[in-house]
């Protein structure tokens, strides 16, 4: 969100301070609204593995006692393979003909640390593909897997399962850094042109569950293999006694 301004009264219960904070709270929210309009610049900016969408925020980007502000998202870019978001970039070119980023003091530490993370979200993408084409050759091998039993079988879906969880695993854990190393910065170096940035928290769960379901089954296909061994040798076993 681009500018941001609240005033702490939560410790006081005056119906006047809180009317005076809801008019202050709403001459700022459209104040800050017309600039960032005037300049082109959009509310926030949602970055994802292939793309990134901008939008405003509605009613205002500014939360009151009344009205509590929601993303309307106006625009996404094309999905991208090895994409990679700039804002510094994108911004730049949203901006009105005549203005620059240094007219508005953006802060160069912003765009050094998304460069610095570049070669590393590219690392990103290419493991996530593998991890995603891993995960359905092993879906693939479950089903026959399943049909069919056997040592072989096991140890073939276990493999299959470790690889995509190692896969997926690691770009889970650059796409944790990446975040964090990010976030950080902006927040460090932004408050002072009222930018600010978060961590995508559901991105983050949905990727890790993916790991650790695939480390879930390759424990189930090792379970397997060790069971249907045991079984093996019971009737070997049993053979030589003449009991079959």
């Amino acid at each position: 969100m681009l500018g941001r301004l609240t005033l702490d009264t939560s410790k006081s219960s005056s119906p006047l301070l809180n009317s005076i904070e809801n008019s202050i709270n709403g001459e700022v929210n459209d104040l800050i609204a017309d600039v960032a309009r005037k300049l082109n610049i959009h509310d926030f900016y949602s970055a994802h593995l292939l793309d990134y969408c901008e939008g405003f925020y509605t009613p205002g980007p500014i939360a009151n006692a009344t009205v509590d502000p929601h993303k309307n998202v106006t625009r996404c870019s094309n999905h991208t393979a090895m994409f990679h978001f700039d804002p510094t970039s994108v911004i730049q070119k949203e901006l009105k003909p005549g203005v620059n980023l240094t007219d508005l003091q953006w802060p160069s530490a912003i765009k050094d640390a998304v460069h610095a993370v570049k070669i590393a979200s590219r690392a990103m993408f290419v493991l996530y593909c593998i991890g995603v084409a891993l995960t359905g050759l092993a879906l693939i091998g479950a089903f026959f897997g399943v049909l069919s039993g056997g040592r072989i079988a096991a140890l073939g879906n276990n493999a299959l399962s470790l690889l995509a969880m190692m896969a997926l695993g690691i770009a889970s854990a650059i796409a944790t850094v990446i975040m964090s190393k990010v976030v950080n910065e902006v927040n460090k170096h932004g408050t002072d042109v009222g930018v600010t940035a978060s961590k995508g928290k559901t991105f983050l769960g949905m990727t890790w569950a993916a790991a650790i379901l695939m480390f879930v089954a390759a424990m189930a296909w090792i379970f397997e293999f060790v069971t249907f061994r045991r079984q093996q040798t019971s009737y070997v076993f049993e053979g030589k006694t003449g009991r079959y």
